[in-house]
């Protein structure tokens, strides 16, 4: 009994199947033979969704079959995409890890060179407006003076905080700033790292002199970085002068690249003020 309610039932969709394959042939056949609009409207409003219908039952497997490769082509691409992505996440970690230990690094090693690491607060920014050098002289211009707060004795820095030089004189509105490389500069100077004091001296030239070290068994060599020390008590502690070529010259900063300075607002109280 149940096997002839199977076959009815298959019997039944087969019958169904070719009648929905006859539709359209009878619909072509009315076309070519008997042109009547009225029975081609009346059938295309059958024959259009049933062939629809058809063609949807036959190239489901099909769809689906498409629908899965585009779905394992689509997967197969995010995880290619996920994995250089993790890639270059574990690149840019290690890339930060690298560059916080360089920073650590180079904050311990500037408290152990004792080079100074910020500047004062109280300071003035000017320009240079005008550098002389003559004979064995060399100083510049400065577009600030004394209605500004810059008096004489103060020290100039460059803006990368490397000492540059002093003020001798200043006027209302300008001040004349001895050059490092200038002939009369003597500052004192300490070796970074190291207790160990010294003069540099300018010498209208590109490089200053270094020399009667408080150590008579210290050597200068190429590399060594000089600050200034205050000893003297005229200049602040740890600002950057320049450093060492070879036992004697030092590679200092030269006026010609300065546009804008920094006047540290400097006693000879050995305080910033």
């Amino acid at each position: 009994m149940i096997e002839k309610s199977a076959s009815s039932k298959i019997m039944t969709l087969i019958k169904s199947v070719a009648a929905a394959a006859v539709l359209p042939v009878l619909f072509i056949y009315i076309m070519i033979a008997k042109p009547d609009y009225r029975i081609m409207n009346a059938l295309a409003h059958v024959v259009l969704p049933v062939a629809n219908a058809v063609g949807d039952v036959i190239t489901w497997p099909v769809r689906v079959v498409g629908d899965m490769f585009d779905n394992l082509h689509e997967l197969s691409t995010l995880r290619s995409e996920n994995a250089e992505l993790r890639v270059r996440l574990d690149d840019a970690i290690s890339q930060k890890y690298k560059c916080d230990v360089a920073v650590a690094e180079n904050d311990s090693l500037r408290r152990q060179i004792g080079i100074a690491e910020q500047i004062p607060q109280r300071t003035v920014i000017a320009d240079v407006i005008h550098e002389n050098r003559a004979l064995h002289h060399n100083t510049f211009i400065i577009n600030r003076g004394k209605n500004d707060g810059v008096d004489v004795g103060m020290v100039v820095v460059s803006t990368s905080n490397q000492f540059a030089g002093m003020v001798v004189d200043a006027g209302s509105n300008f001040a004349r700033v001895r050059a490092v490389t200038d002939a009369d500069t003597n500052i004192a100077i300490r070796v970074a790292g190291y207790e160990v004091y010294g003069f540099l001296s300018g010498n209208a030239s590109k490089t200053a002199t270094a020399g009667l070290f408080s150590d008579p068994m210290f050597r200068g060599a190429s590399g060594l970085t000089l600050v200034t020390s205050n000893i003297s008590g005229v200049l602040p502690n740890g600002i950057f002068v320049g450093t060492m070529k070879n036992e004697t010259d030092v590679d200092v900063l030269q006026p010609k690249t300065l546009s804008r300075v920094i006047v540290l607002q400097f006693d000879t109280n050995n305080e910033y003020k």
